[in-house]
């Protein structure tokens, strides 16, 4: 039961939050002891309140992910995991992250608590509504920027990054709806009343509008934020900004991928190395090279 419980709680989604550590390093507090160990105790409660996000919206789920041809073999709509202790966890698991969180910050716990209301509020309606669906998955990755941010003293972090994030965040969300849609074919509707709202075209088109508009938002921040290098220097990011949308879009629509973001993350080299070198890039413009 314990190990269809951890399996329920989706760690391989926890790379999700890394985005906590947005301010942290384009604060140029990667190096301080006391933000480091405050934001990686930040990721690991946002790991614990999204698991119980995820108990709770497969309890909400149960009849049509059992009409799903992959969700169906999840622990609580596969019987599994018994219903009582599902419950039992995600409560718990809740309560326990919350006061964690308020011993932390009162701003972060009040983050962590949107975090998790909104989530309910989707699991509950708002995934049943076409765009909202997709717009409230940003939210909640702007959510994970905006958590770091109260858990140290920000000196010069740019709001361009939660423009960025937003825009990202949206063209990851149209991509998996194509994705999902493109598996279930002709019979979507039936398994997710919000597929009944949207088209394969109609999403084609706002996965163009969604990664054009991130790619330009981006190449803004690289030279018009006021923490980046005089040199700008940070342009030199761009090119695997660059690759990394068009890598996704072309697993998206070629080889039929997309409907787990975090499964392609963990198992497509070129899109994890193209992530690596920005990495490697962000780290040497702002702590190696900065002017």
């Amino acid at each position: 039961m314990f190990k269809a419980l951890f399996k329920t709680m989706r760690p391989r989604q926890w790379p999700k939050n890394i985005f906590i550590f947005a301010a942290l390093v384009f604060d140029k507090q990667l190096l301080h002891l006391d933000p480091l160990l405050r934001t990686i105790a930040g990721f690991a409660l946002f790991c614990l309140i999204s698991s119980s996000v995820y108990i709770f919206n497969d309890l909400a789920d149960i009849e049509a992910d059992r009409q799903h041809p992959e969700k169906k073999k999840r622990p609580i709509p596969s019987g599994e995991l018994p219903l009582s202790a599902a419950w039992i966890a995600g409560t718990l698991l809740t309560i326990i992250t919350l006061a964690l969180g308020l011993l932390m910050d009162w701003e972060f716990a009040a983050v962590l608590l949107a975090y998790f209301l909104i989530n309910l509020a989707y699991s509950r309606w708002l995934k049943h509504m076409p765009i909202i669906d997709v717009l409230v998955l940003a939210l909640c990755f702007v959510l994970r920027v905006e958590g770091g941010v109260t858990l140290i003293d920000v000196q010069r972090f740019s709001p361009w990054i939660y423009i960025v994030m937003t825009l990202l965040a949206l063209y990851l969300g149209f991509g998996k709806r194509r994705a999902e849609m493109a598996l279930l074919a002709q019979g979507a509707g039936a398994h997710r009343k919000v597929f009944e709202g949207y088209t394969i075209p109609l999403l084609d088109q706002y996965i163009l509008i969604v990664s054009g508009t991130t790619i330009v938002a981006y190449s803004l921040y690289t030279f018009t934020a006021p923490n980046v290098p005089a040199n700008h220097s940070m342009m030199l990011t761009i090119p695997f900004v660059l690759y990394a949308i068009f890598r996704y879009l072309y697993l998206v629509q070629v080889k039929h991928a997309g409907g787990a973001p975090e499964e392609i993350l963990l198992s497509d080299r070129p899109l994890q190395i193209a992530i690596l070198f920005w990495a490697l890039a962000v780290l040497a413009v702002f702590y190696l090279f900065p002017a």
